[in-house]
C-alpha cells in the first residue's frame, strides 16, 4: 500500500536538547493534569475539546516554542495552533484504529519523544477481506503531519506491544534518521507525543455571579 501524499514524515525537527526539555516538562506536571485511561494516560492543554466547543485555557510557556515551530510551517494556512494533548505510551500499550474527526482543524502535527513506534494508516472504506496497511515508522525528535485526504479518509493506530519489527509495509524508511533493514527488531521505551492542533470552536469561561 502506497502511503498517502498528504502524510509528511519529518525526522529531527527538534533538538536532543528540545526532547530533553519536553520529557522534564511533561514528568514534572501535577498529577491532577492528567486523564487515565484503559491503555495510557493523557494531558489536554490549552482547554478539553468539545463538540459544543471548547473553553479555552491558557497553554503553559514551555509548549510555546514547539507551538511557534508548527505555526511558523504554515501548515495551519492562517490559522494558529491552540490545542496539544501529550500522549504518554508505556511499552505495551497504543490505541485503536480511529480519526479526530470535525472537532479540529484537518491537520494533525505530532512530535514524539523518548522512543520510537510504528502508526499504522488504513483506508475507512476497507473491509475486512481487503484491509491495506501502511506504516509509518515515527522516531523519537521526528515530526508527523496527517492532513487533508489522510485526515478524513485513513484511520490511524497504533498496536499495543512491545517491540515493532520492521517489514516492507512501513513507507518513510528512506527519510528516517537511522537506518533500518527489513527484520529489524525495535523494542519499544517510554514515548511521549506532543500533538498540536488547532480548535476552530473556542469560548472563553464566563463567570456570572448572581446577588
Amino acid at each position: 500500500m502506497q502511503c498517502p501524499e498528504t502524510v509528511i514524515y519529518i525526522p529531527n525537527f527538534i533538538t536532543s536538547d528540545e526532547e530533553r526539555q519536553i520529557l522534564a516538562a511533561v514528568a514534572s506536571a501535577p498529577k491532577p493534569k492528567w486523564t487515565q485511561l484503559l491503555n495510557r494516560r493523557l494531558i489536554n492543554y490549552g482547554g478539553v475539546p468539545h463538540k459544543n466547543g471548547m473553553i479555552a485555557e491558557q497553554l503553559p510557556k514551555w509548549l510555546q516554542t514547539y507551538i511557534d515551530k508548527i505555526n511558523n510551517l504554515g501548515i495551519l494556512e492562517d490559522k494558529k495552533a491552540n490545542h496539544v494533548l501529550v500522549n504518554e505510551y508505556q511499552p505495551g500499550q497504543g490505541i485503536m484504529p480511529h480519526t479526530d474527526g470535525p472537532l479540529f482543524h484537518p491537520v494533525i502535527s505530532t512530535i514524539s519523544c523518548g522512543s520510537h513506534t510504528v502508526l499504522h494508516l488504513q483506508k475507512t472504506s476497507a473491509t475486512v477481506e481487503d484491509v491495506q496497511m501502511c506504516e509509518i515508522l515515527v522516531e523519537p525528535r521526528s515530526l508527523l503531519l496527517i492532513k487533508d485526504d489522510a485526515y478524513h479518509n485513513y484511520l490511524h493506530s497504533i498496536e499495543e506491544c512491545s517491540q515493532d519489527i520492521i517489514g516492507e509495509h512501513v513507507a518513510n524508511l528512506s527519510l528516517c534518521e537511522n537506518n533500518h533493514e527489513l527484520g529489524t527488531v525495535l523494542t519499544r521505551s517510554c514515548r511521549i507525543s506532543l500533538t498540536i492542533r488547532h480548535v476552530p470552536k473556542t469560548s472563553k469561561m464566563q463567570i456570572k455571579l448572581g446577588f
